[in-house]
């Protein structure tokens, strides 16, 4: 396949979106702006309360800290746009603006799913071996924890946006979605993309698999070691301190599961905006409420 900087890239591409002008899509955006304005003061505040109170500088808050930013940049690459296009009137994107998007969007949820990944060997780790606790979860290992989880979505985000500007594009340049994402702009290639859509599914598999092999080690482990507690109580706080986590767990991966993994005769564009504006604006205002409410 010819891979080639399309001469036309300076060109804007055309955001189909989800929203109209009728009155149902104006309650339903008015909604959206809502939430959105909960996830972004929720994160903020959870951020703030857990950076001024001591008691919460523990390795589980710090990971919680950084989840909240994840989700904070997260709703912050797509909706702002997302409104401006629709109180505009115009559903336009630059090329370059587009590929920043994807880099963005594809970094952060890749970072965000193996950061929860590797949340879960915390979990293993204070529950397992609460003595071993400050030895085993240094400041160094949660320094290393989470630049893993940067590292490895920043990569992928990097690829993936490479991938998105290089490929010359023709027609109408409309995107079928509610931003610019990666399947749904392959589809206005001029050329077979065949290829990069199954290295992008390799790298959604890939990162998808080593996050969840690592939740499903810790968890093996965790049912295992409360197995063997010989305390009520103690069996009783294991699953409550692993219940908010299991729950953001089942959020994030239920919705990159069902966008990413699913054949392709089963794509919908209805399906997937839907998932989308869940994935990217519900679940960041969710998470620090599950994790308010337990904590």
């Amino acid at each position: 396949m010819e891979i080639c900087l399309n001469q036309s890239s300076t060109d804007d591409f055309i955001i189909l979106g989800i929203f109209s002008h009728n009155s149902a899509d104006l309650v339903l955006f008015l909604a959206v702006m809502i939430v959105f304005t909960l996830a972004l003061c929720g994160n903020v505040l959870f951020m703030f309360l857990i950076y001024i109170d001591p008691r919460l500088h523990t390795p589980m808050y710090f990971f919680l800290s950084q989840l909240s930013l994840m989700d904070l940049m997260l709703i912050c690459t797509n909706v702002p746009k997302m409104a401006i296009n629709f109180l505009s009137g115009q559903k336009s994107i630059s090329f370059v603006g587009c590929g920043i998007q994807i880099g963005f969007f594809v970094s952060l949820v890749g970072s965000e799913g193996l950061l929860l990944g590797l949340m879960a060997y915390d979990h293993y780790v204070a529950i397992s071996h609460p003595l071993h606790y400050p030895i085993l979860m240094s400041q160094r290992v949660c320094l290393q924890i989470i630049g893993s989880s940067w590292a490895f979505g920043i990569i992928d985000g990097l690829i993936q946006m490479v991938v998105v500007m290089t490929v010359s594009y023709c027609g109408l340049r409309e995107v079928n979605h509610v931003f610019c994402e990666m399947l749904s702009l392959l589809k206005l290639a001029c050329a077979d993309t065949s290829l990069f859509e199954n290295m992008i599914f390799a790298c959604c598999v890939f990162m998808l698999f080593l996050s969840f092999s690592i939740i499903v080690a810790s968890y093996a482990c965790i049912l295992r070691a409360v197995l063997h507690m010989h305390s009520a109580q103690a069996c009783k706080k294991a699953p409550a301190t692993c219940s908010s986590h299991l729950t953001a767990v089942l959020l994030v991966y239920g919705a990159a599961m069902f966008i990413y993994l699913r054949p392709r005769h089963y794509w919908a564009p209805s399906h997937d905006k839907v998932v989308s504006i869940f994935y990217t604006v519900f679940t960041p205002m969710l998470n620090p409420l599950i994790y308010s409410l337990r904590n």
